[in-house]
Order: structure tokens, then C-alpha cells, then sequence
């Protein structure tokens, strides 16, 4: 994924409100009451009929997974579990500086200082069930979410959590980001690939003086749906908008 501008604000705002508008429709759609109300803040965007929970990813190239400062990491129980992931995480910010302006008078010697941290942190990812872990805590809060239900081409298509779990851990494997230009430091990411291309991205994000020593986790949209329905086959029709794959149909049912 090349570097992109950050968000301001206000776009970030209207991102998250189509996000919320997006659960909206589907709630109706697979026949939830006109004024159902979705959860703002947690994973679980929609909880269906059945009582199963939905997150819900739609935008157009990129999902951000998570944007995390130190204190989500040392909190969680997840992530101090998680075979020294949170740890190696919890590393990599305490090594930035208090400020953003003592971070800014010496990027480079923090980016260098951060290359020990990202090696060993890709380590711990070579192990297929370190990449399901995190998986399953970064999208869907470990036990919180049931279905990755994503809006694409104006349909939502659903996943079952341990599907998506599955292929991930079975198909994606972690590098080291590389350096493309002569200003760039290497190993600033861990990045997830699939045939080569990238899937998602695990960095440190020190943007600016509001988005700074926090941890940022991203995925391409679009290679990872390549993913899931190269890995999990179309199962059948909710209705004209919804479809099903891989077993979803067995558990996803009608009120």
C-alpha cells in the first residue's frame, strides 16, 4: 500500500458515518427494524436475528483495522496473551521520544532504533498461528464478533469469523517493509502478503502532532476480498443484496 495523506478530521468523520450508515442498511436489508441502532464504538456492527454479531467493512480501497495507542496494549488481555505481540508492540513506542517535536528534530535516528523492534516483531509473525491470533483480536475483538460481513459492488458479503481466521493464517505471510527510495528506512512495517501482493500493514503512525506514538494496522480492500473468494466459495443467497459463503448459510438463517 504506497503512503497515502492523512485524513483530516472532518473526512474522518464522514468515513466513519458512512461506515455507520452502511450497518444501517444492511440491518434493514436482512430484516431488522427501521430504527435499529448500531454500535458506535465496538466491532459489533450489527447483531442479526439470531443474535450473531456483524462487523461490517465497506469503504472503496482500504480498511483501518485498528489505530491504537500504548495503553490499549498494555490493558488488554488479548494482547498480553498473545505470545509476546503486545509486548514487542509496547516496545516499539517506548522507544520514541515524549513529543512529537523531539520525535520530528530526529526521525531518522528513531526510524534506525525502530528496525530491531519490527525484525523481531515479523519473527513472531512466521508462525501461522501467531497471524490467526492477531487476526483474531485486531478484527474481531477475539470473541466479540461472529461474521465479516464487507459491502462491495452495493452487496454485502458474508464471512464466517473462523473462515476468515483460517485463511488468513493459511495463505498470508509476513516481510519486512523494504526501503524503495534512498530517504526511506527499511523494516519500518510488517506487512502481510498473498501471492506477492500486499494485504495488509502493521506500522507505527507518528503522522503528526495529534497521531502520534500509536500503532496502526490497515488493509487493501481489495486483495483481501481477492483473498476470500479465491479461499472461500459462494455459498448462496441471502436475498438479492446479501450472499453467502463458505458454511455462513448453516448458522446465518432468517428471523
Amino acid at each position: 500500500m504506497n503512503k497515502k495523506k492523512a485524513m483530516s478530521s472532518e473526512q474522518a468523520r464522514e468515513v466513519r458515518q458512512k461506515g455507520h450508515d452502511d450497518a444501517l442498511e444492511f440491518a434493514k436489508i436482512i430484516g431488522l427494524e427501521a430504527d435499529y441502532q448500531n454500535n458506535m464504538q465496538a466491532k459489533k456492527d450489527v447483531v442479526d436475528h439470531n443474535g450473531d454479531t456483524h462487523s461490517l467493512k465497506s469503504g472503496t480501497k482500504r480498511w483501518q483495522i485498528f489505530l491504537y495507542r500504548k495503553n490499549r496494549f498494555e490493558n488488554d488481555d488479548n494482547f498480553q496473551t498473545m505470545n509476546g505481540i503486545g509486548q514487542i508492540l509496547i516496545k516499539c513506542l517506548d522507544l520514541y521520544p515524549e513529543t512529537y517535536d523531539e520525535y520530528k528534530a530526529n526521525k531518522s535516528f528513531y526510524k534506525n532504533e525502530l528496525r530491531t523492534q519490527m525484525r523481531e516483531l515479523n519473527e513472531k509473525f512466521q508462525e501461522k498461528r501467531r497471524i490467526k491470533s492477531f487476526m483474531n483480536v485486531a478484527m474481531f475483538n477475539a470473541g466479540e464478533v461472529n461474521y465479516l460481513t464487507v459491502k462491495h459492488e452495493n452487496k454485502y458479503h458474508v464471512f464466517l469469523k473462523k473462515e476468515v481466521i483460517e485463511v488468513f493464517g493459511e495463505n498470508l505471510t509476513a516481510f519486512n517493509s523494504q526501503a524503495t527510495r534512498p530517504n526511506e528506512t527499511p523494516e519500518q512495517k510488517v506487512v502481510f502478503k498473498y501471492n506477492g501482493k500486499n494485504v495488509a500493514e502493521l506500522e507505527m503512525r507518528n503522522s503528526n502532532y495529534n497521531h502520534y506514538k500509536e500503532v496502526l494496522f490497515v488493509m487493501n480492500k481489495l486483495k483481501t476480498l481477492e483473498l476470500f473468494f479465491e479461499k472461500i466459495p459462494f455459498d448462496k443467497e441471502y436475498n438479492e443484496k446479501v450472499l453467502l459463503y463458505g458454511t455462513s448459510s448453516k448458522i446465518f438463517r432468517n428471523k
